[in-house]
């Protein structure tokens, strides 16, 4: 039996690798993400498969968010380089 439930991300309830993902994450980048599968997802998700794309869809998840890869949008909240930049600095 799927339930679906009106909820944001913010209050969602992640489980295993989706809740360090999502530890990784703003509350406004929630938003954004959760505006995003919105209209992706229209009819709605069930939580599986809510879970399953924080717990394994990283990259796309910093993709939606304009990052090139997860490791990118690590670099950016810790506030260093990424380093396809720090190229691109050198070959100027």
């Amino acid at each position: 039996m799927k339930i679906y439930s009106e909820q944001s991300l913010q209050n969602f309830g992640f489980w295993s690798g989706a809740r360090d993902t999502v530890n990784e994450l703003t509350g406004n980048e929630l938003d954004r993400i959760e505006a995003e599968l919105e209209s992706l997802y229209p009819d709605g998700m069930d939580e599986t498969a809510i879970n399953d794309i924080f717990w394994f869809e990283k990259d796309w998840i910093a993709e939606m968010l304009g990052y090139e890869c997860w490791e990118h949008l690590e670099a950016d909240h810790a506030g260093k380089s990424w380093p396809e930049e720090e190229e691109e600095e050198e070959e100027e």
